[in-house]
Formats: structure tokens, sequence, C-alpha cells
């Protein structure tokens, strides 16, 4: 029997015919046939963009992976991820690389989580009955992702305060209870379509896997290994005192401290990492090489998911039918409270990152201090590229057969709009 179809082969059809039908009624071929051309190469360019963060942090994982740090934060949050996740082993490294994604992603740290998500999908595809078709934990995770809780949207801060915004950090609040409520519309939603489908992991395969990856055994840090990763520790702590007791006190500003929380983040979890690995007598130049690697090679691999996505979306947008989506939707969507303006964004967000973050920080910059602009910098904290989210993982282990991912993930973006609607009228 011929499988059915995933939703994304209907929608990726959908946007080009509806594209190439808008175009010619508007009179657009040639910036359509100029927009194919264009996001194309971005989608490439983009890819090998990716290649040196993506190299870096998977060999970051491979280090946590050696040093045995992916099953213990696995035995961490077991609790929580055996009732999210019941299809994944009890220990399995999949866990901890997920934890790693999530993490990263409430911190605001795009560019480690991205790493660290494709990790955790590859993991996800190692219990995979049937390559090339995604498994109820693989949608549940990329549901997630498009949807996770935000503590510090630092990037969205940061534009806010450069503007001039009176206060940058309001959004904290209704960015955080907006992730609340499209996090949890993405796990419900994703559990009940998932019974439409049924799963493609064996409990036999999942057997064999654990045993594979069983922890390794622990290796105690020699009293030499303790004392120098102290002084590394010491020495880093001691530059931070240093910094903060020399820095002008006029000078501190919100602006300054949050790019400072920014600075320092990535290279603190970079010497947790590092050093954890000396201590647990991980061979780390070795390690590192290994999943850079693996990195590299990933990376080559979603360019042509990457490539398909970014050509659709280019074409809808320089068809006009974005502009004449948003004429048909503004009647609903004042009916909820939200302004005209905003639209483009909410439509825009699932599509394209820099699309939304262009218009975001362009109506933050015009009027820093108005209910738009707190409005759709909510927007931008609180929801995720879908699209693209979904090309970049699934690309990465070649999974062609989405089944319920999309449907879910789409359901949790819209949830997050709203919410955000509803969140920034109660917080204004």
């Amino acid at each position: 029997m011929k499988e059915k179809a995933s939703p994304i082969n209907i929608i990726w059809i959908s946007i080009i015919l509806i594209s190439i039908a808008s175009a010619a009624w508007l009179g657009k071929m040639s910036d359509l046939s100029l927009a194919l051309f264009e996001e194309s190469k971005a989608a490439v360019k983009l890819a090998i963009g990716l290649i040196g963060a993506m190299a870096f942090w998977l060999g970051m994982m491979k280090i946590l992976e050696e040093a045995g740090a992916l099953n213990l934060i696995a035995k961490i949050v077991a609790p929580v991820m055996s009732k999210l996740f019941p299809e994944i082993p009890k220990n399995h490294p999949a866990i901890g690389a997920i934890v790693m994604n999530m993490s990263a992603n409430m911190l605001g740290m795009g560019n480690a989580a991205t790493p660290f998500g494709i990790n955790a999908m590859q993991e996800l595809d190692k219990l995979n009955g049937k390559k090339g078709r995604a498994t109820n934990a693989m949608c549940l995770f990329l549901a997630i992702n498009t949807s996770s809780v935000t503590l510090l949207p630092l990037g969205v801060i940061t534009i806010r305060a450069s503007a001039g915004a009176k206060d940058p950090a309001s959004i904290l609040i209704p960015t955080l209870l907006a992730t609340i409520v499209s996090t949890t519309v993405a796990i419900i939603m994703s559990k009940l379509l998932q019974r439409t489908t049924p799963d493609c992991a064996t409990t036999e395969e999942v057997t064999e896997v654990t045993t594979k990856s069983e922890e390794k055994p622990k290796v105690k840090a020699s009293l030499k290994q303790k004392i120098a990763a102290f002084l590394f520790i010491s020495a880093i702590f001691s530059g931070m005192v240093y910094q903060i007791v020399t820095t002008d006190k006029n000078a501190l500003s919100f602006t300054s401290i949050v790019k400072t929380v920014s600075d320092w983040l990535i290279p603190l979890i970079i010497t947790v990492i590092l050093l954890f690995g000396y201590l647990r007598n991980v061979k780390i130049y070795e390690t590192l090489c290994i999943g850079a690697k693996e990195g590299f090679n990933t990376a080559v691999r979603i360019i042509p998911f990457m490539v398909a996505i970014f050509a659709a979306v280019g074409m809808f947008k320089a068809s006009g039918a974005m502009e004449i989506m948003i004429n048909l939707l503004n009647p609903l969507t004042s009916l909820v409270g939200m302004p005209a303006e905003a639209l483009p964004m909410a439509l825009m967000r699932p599509l394209s990152g820099s699309g939304a973050f262009g218009i975001m920080s362009s109506i933050v910059e015009n009027d820093p201090d108005s209910f738009l602009s707190f409005l759709v910098s909510v927007m931008q904290g609180s929801t995720e590229t879908t699209f693209y989210v979904l090309a970049l993982y699934f690309g990465a282990v070649s999974i062609k057969n989405s089944r319920h991912a999309l449907p879910a993930a789409l359901c949790a973006d819209f949830a997050g709009i709203m919410a955000a609607v509803a969140f920034c009228h109660l917080f204004w």
C-alpha cells in the first residue's frame, strides 16, 4: 500500500502554485523569478554559514557525551521526560541533547540551540524503525522547539533598548506566558494527532539501543586536574568581579547589562563543558574534532531541504500573495484586538526568521513605546520560524514524511500569536 503524502508536500506545492497564480494576476512574474533564484542562493549561503557553528557545538556535544554528561542530565530530568517522550529509553543520549536544546532556547541562545537540536534529532533517528518517516518523539520535539518556553528573549530586549524604549524588559512576562501557552498547545496537539498514524519505533530496536548507550564507567579526576580546574574557574570569575568593580557605575544601563549577560553566557557554557570533560579524562581536542566532522556533514546534508523552503517562502512574498492574505485576514484579526500593522509579523514569523526580525525591528525603531511595538516584540520572542526549523531538523536526518509535526507546530504558532495578543492587552 502506497504511503500517504506528508502535509509538508501539500503545503509546499500549494505555496508554489498560489505564488505563481498570484504573480500572473498581479504582473509580478519577473519578481517571482528573481525571488526564486535569490532565496535559493540565500539558503545555500545560510547553510554554509551554519557549518562553523554547527561543527563547533556538535563537537561540544561530543565532549559532553564522552564525559557522560548527557546520561547524567537524562537521569535528572527522567521523571518529566518519560511522561513527554515515553518512546525514548531511560538514560538515552537523546534526552540529554533535548534538554540542552530546550535550555539554550529558554536563554535565547539560538546559535547554540540549533546544533543541540540537530544532535537530539540524530539521536532520535537511531530509535527510528522506519528511516525517512518521523517518529512520535521527533514530531513532539519539533513542535516543542517551534514554541519553546522563553525566559530571556535577549535579542528582542536589546533591540528595544537600543531603540530607546522606556522599559525594554517589559516584554519578559507576556513573552514567557505566551510561550507557555504555545508549548502546551504543541504538546497537546502532538499527542492527539499521533493517534492518527502509528509510530515506527519498535520495542526490539529500543531495547538494543538502550543496551548500547549505557553509561560509561566513571573516571575520577586526579588532584592535579582538580587544582587546574579550580585555578581556571577562579581566574574567570575573578575577571568577572574585576569588570564589575572597575566599571563606571554611571555608565551602567539596562542595555549594557543585557549585553553583558549575552556576552558571558556562551563563554561560561563552553568553560563548564571543557572543564567537565577534562575532569572526566576525555580527550578534548580529538573528541571535539570527531563531533565537528559530524557537524560538517550534517550542515551539507540539510542544504536541499533549506533550498526548498526558502524558495517557496521567497516566491510567496514576491508574488504579492502575502499582501492578498493580509487583506483577507485583516477583518478577522481586528476582532481579536490585533492591529492591522501587526498582521504581516504574525504571518511572516513561521515562514522567515530574518523577515520577521526585520519587520519587528522596523516597527520598534519607529515607535519603541507604542502598543504595536510591544506586541510585535512579544510575537518575535514567543514564536519560532516553523518551516525553517522543520527543514533544518528533519533535513539533518533525511526525514521526508513529517507526519503530524507540521500541523502540531502550526497550531502552536497560532496559539502563541493569539496568546501574545491577549497578554499584551492585559499587561499594556
